[in-house]
């Protein structure tokens, strides 16, 4: 689906391992594989709970996987330290949910955009208010905004500056951590925008985690869905709604509101909740909420397999070619 040459992560049997009460263990990333390529978007959607913001601290060093690897440039990120780690982070760079909780409210916005160009030693304190200036420019925001702080600004401005903070340091990878879940319907369509603008100038890889399968679908260009944990398909965004073909990846389009749907129909919804991340079963870990599970299902995990080039689907009802059995 991509070109190899422009790949710049690989992660590789990812497995992230919580130690839990009564000698359990809590299982939040299960042998996970991604790659992130230079230009392009990765979805990673799912519910609340799956590991999706687990999987993405991993990429900026903010936690570090039980078992795997992730090269970065062919070199293994979760085995850097000291001063390798320290500068390798301005490659790497993340936008959060809450751009407030990532502020330091006494600080003005001119501070909080240069700081991360002061740590390296990359710019003089003289020249931070010309810098300022250009990314609050470069993300829609006037210049002058540089003497405000974050508390006089709105979310959506807040997270603008966000965005200028982490690029500030012209990254090859941004990972975005649900960064429009908490603004306006309409804020939220500005600000994807302005990351597709920032993407196309920069040729940026963005990791971008969210709920909304519909949000994620109008931007990215591969999808990778989560479940307890497992990665249960991924596949480019274009084919969706076309192709999609893993029960859970069905059932949450079925949970997709458009005014342009068909109102007449059914909304369809997901049996059941999700058992606790503590008690997954054995097997395929989505067997108790999906109508199509078979005797297989509840013996062993299903692992991904190519449909076509770029589409992997872990279920199955699909046989060895890629069709349901």
């Amino acid at each position: 689906m991509f070109d190899e040459k422009d790949l710049i992560l690989d992660a590789k049997h990812v497995t992230r391992k919580f130690p839990a009460s009564n000698h359990r263990t809590l299982v939040a990333c299960n042998d996970i594989n991604l790659k992130l390529y230079k230009g392009k978007t990765l979805g990673l959607v799912g519910e609340s709970g799956c590991g999706k913001s687990t999987f993405m601290r991993f990429l900026v060093s903010l936690d570090t996987p039980t078992e795997g690897e992730i090269l970065f440039h062919g070199k293994d990120i979760t085995k850097m330290k000291g001063e390798e780690l320290r500068q390798n982070r301005q490659k790497i760079q993340m936008v959060f949910q809450d751009p407030s909780g990532s502020f330091n409210p006494k600080m003005k916005i001119r501070d909080i955009i240069c700081e991360p160009l002061m740590n390296f030693g990359r710019i003089k304190k003289s020249e931070k208010d010309a810098v300022a200036r250009k990314y609050l420019e470069l993300v829609d925001l006037p210049g002058e905004f540089a003497d405000r702080y974050p508390h006089n600004m709105s979310g959506g401005q807040r997270q603008r500056i966000a965005i200028a903070r982490a690029i500030v340091l012209e990254p090859e990878i941004v990972v975005m951590d649900e960064a429009t879940c908490a603004l306006d319907v309409s804020v939220q369509k500005t600000i994807i925008e302005l990351v597709v603008k920032l993407q196309k100038e920069k040729n940026i890889a963005i990791g971008f985690i969210a709920h909304d399968l519909g949000l994620i679908q109008s931007f990215a260009h591969q999808i990778a869905v989560m479940y307890l944990g497992n990665i249960v398909e991924v596949l480019p965004a274009e084919s969706l709604n076309t192709k999609a073909e893993h029960p859970y990846t069905r059932a949450l389009m079925g949970a997709i509101f458009d005014i342009n749907m068909d109102f007449s129909k059914k909304i369809e919804s997901i049996e059941s909740e999700a058992p606790s991340p503590l008690d997954v079963p054995t097997g395929c870990p989505f067997q108790d909420r999906c109508e199509h599970c078979i005797e297989i299902c509840r013996q062993k995990r299903p692992t991904l397999m190519e449909l076509e080039p770029g589409h992997e689907v872990a279920c199955h009802i699909f046989g060895k070619k890629g069709g349901r059995q």
